[in-house]
Parts: C-alpha cells; sequence; structure tokens
C-alpha cells in the first residue's frame, strides 16, 4: 500500500516491522488518511482472522482506526511536549462507540503497542498526565495491555470472557506475555490448567496452580 502521511507511514512500519518513526509535526489527520487507515486496516484484520477463523467478529474500521490515532498521537507526544497539554483530549480522544469483541479486536491492531509506550512516558515522568489517559484506555481495552500493570479488580472474569474466540485469544495472549497477575486470577488460572491438560510444564513451567473455590 502507497503511503502519503507520516500518520499512515508511521502506521504501517509499526505494523510491518515493529518500530516506530515519530514525526515532528503534530498535524491534524485527514478524512481521507482514515479512510486508507481503515482499509488497511481491514485487510489487516482478515489476515489475522485465519487465526481464529470467526464469522461472528468483524473488522470495526472506526475502532481500528481510533487505536491507530492514540498510539501514533502519544508516540508523538513523547517528544513534543511543548504547548500541548491543552490538547491532549483532542488528540487523544475517547472511543464513542461501545465496546464488544470486534471493537476490542480491530483496536486492538494498533493498541498492542500502546503499553511500550506508555512505559517509556511513565519512565520519563510518572506524573505525567498522558500516562494516566493512556492506562485508562489500556484499562478499558485490557486485551492490547495484557502484560502491562493495570487495575483490574472489578472485572468479572466470567462474563468478559464468554465469548469463546474472545476467550482463547485473550488466554494465549496472557500466556506469551507470560502475564503472572493475570494467570494467578482463580478463574483464569482454571482455564489456563484446563487448556494445559497434562502438559502445563512445557507451555509454562513456573504459574501456580490457584485454588478457584467452587
Amino acid at each position: 500500500m502507497e503511503t502519503r502521511s507520516p500518520f499512515l507511514d508511521t502506521i504501517f512500519l509499526l505494523r510491518n516491522s515493529g518500530s516506530i518513526t515519530v514525526f515532528s509535526n503534530l498535524q491534524e489527520i485527514s478524512k481521507k488518511e482514515e479512510q486508507e487507515a481503515g482499509d488497511y486496516f481491514e485487510a489487516e484484520f482478515e489476515k489475522e482472522r485465519l487465526e481464529f477463523l470467526s464469522t461472528a467478529i468483524h473488522c470495526d474500521k472506526e475502532a481500528a482506526v481510533w487505536g491507530a490515532k492514540v498510539l501514533y498521537h502519544s508516540a508523538q507526544l513523547y517528544l513534543i511536549r511543548e504547548n500541548t497539554s491543552k490538547d491532549l483530549d483532542k488528540l487523544i480522544p475517547r472511543m464513542k462507540i461501545t465496546a464488544d469483541v470486534s471493537t476490542i479486536l480491530s483496536a486492538d491492531l494498533s493498541l498492542r503497542f500502546l503499553p511500550q509506550i506508555t512505559s517509556v512516558l511513565q519512565t520519563a515522568d510518572p506524573y505525567d498526565p498522558l500516562v494516566k489517559i493512556l492506562e485508562d484506555i489500556l484499562t478499558q481495552f485490557h486485551y492490547s495491555g495484557i502484560g502491562y500493570p493495570l487495575n483490574l479488580e472489578k472485572i468479572d472474569w466470567e462474563k468478559e470472557l464468554q465469548d469463546k474466540t474472545y476467550r482463547k485469544l485473550y488466554l494465549e495472549r496472557i500466556v506469551e506475555k507470560k502475564a503472572y497477575s493475570l494467570a494467578e486470577i482463580p478463574y483464569i488460572n482454571k482455564l489456563l490448567m484446563a487448556d494445559f491438560g497434562l502438559h502445563k510444564d512445557v507451555y509454562w513451567r513456573d504459574l501456580k496452580i490457584v485454588a478457584h473455590g467452587d
């Protein structure tokens, strides 16, 4: 896909190589750029859907583009902070649509990279108001935040993971990230142990078995 803007260049490079280029100018993202990004994310989503083959889950372009804008501006704001505090709500907008499995997985195409940026920002200044904004986003879209320390005590995990596809993907990412704080939640621990079966030591030798209490 031909790239024509700092926004699109940044997203394509990050998705393709895992690296990021930060452009020094904070510019408005045009509707045309959003449309091109939406088409790109739809194609990327279809590639990833080959791993879970669910016809009930589709790419939500609006959520995917929103996640990309959050990531893009967060990376820029790490370097460009002069006179930007007044614009944080505009640069890092709240998502206005209800989160469901489709929106969560669509936004994750970009938000999966957000914990790294948030960690760098927090290291630079733990009191940076942007850190709190990004942590709130990761708390809402905690599938993307797996591995980052978040307060998820209020989540009803049985309800949260009732969709079989989302549950499978969530558990796989917990194992991939070796996210102990999540893996030792009794309900999640029980699901993981059921999946591991007799091969628990192969997948995660030092994960403790937690009593579920039922």
